[in-house]
């Protein structure tokens, strides 16, 4: 799958977003390494401390279906659930990051990245995460 169908999948899945707080509408495409893709948006609360990201939900959807390989995640965001909305990166978090720590190899997954000018910036994680503590430190 290329880049730009993973980002299509993201952006096509971007209105189910839950953001009644931040206004910031954010999802996220994640490919597994056989090639099927979970979808996941950001779901804020009242109790911020209670609120997931989209690329934690892909991921936790993923992981409780048994998958453990993963090759990228593409992540649009913005304020609004359409293309028009994109208009800057939307980095993941810190937590997010770590979350794809755990169950990536940080030199072979790329993060997709998409603004509505049509430019992409793809990185790996170990690029967005340098130095990181995963599974294999413990």
């Amino acid at each position: 799958m290329t880049n730009e169908e993973l980002t299509r999948k993201a952006i096509e899945f971007l209105p189910r977003s839950y953001a009644p707080y931040s206004g910031f509408h954010v999802a996220a495409a994640l490919l597994t390494k056989d090639g099927k893709v979970y979808l996941g948006c950001n779901i804020e609360n009242s109790s911020l401390g209670a609120t997931n990201c989209a690329e934690r939900t892909a991921f936790f959807k993923a992981v409780s279906e048994g998958e453990r390989e993963f090759s990228a995640i593409a992540i649009v965001g913005g304020k609004g659930t359409d293309e028009s909305a994109l208009a800057d990166y939307a980095y993941p978090c810190g937590i997010c990051r770590q979350v794809m720590r755990e169950f990536c190899d940080p030199d072979d997954f790329n993060i997709i990245l998409y603004k509505n000018s049509g430019e992409y910036l793809v990185q790996t994680l170990e690029q967005m995460l340098p130095h990181s503590f995963g599974p294999e430190n413990l």
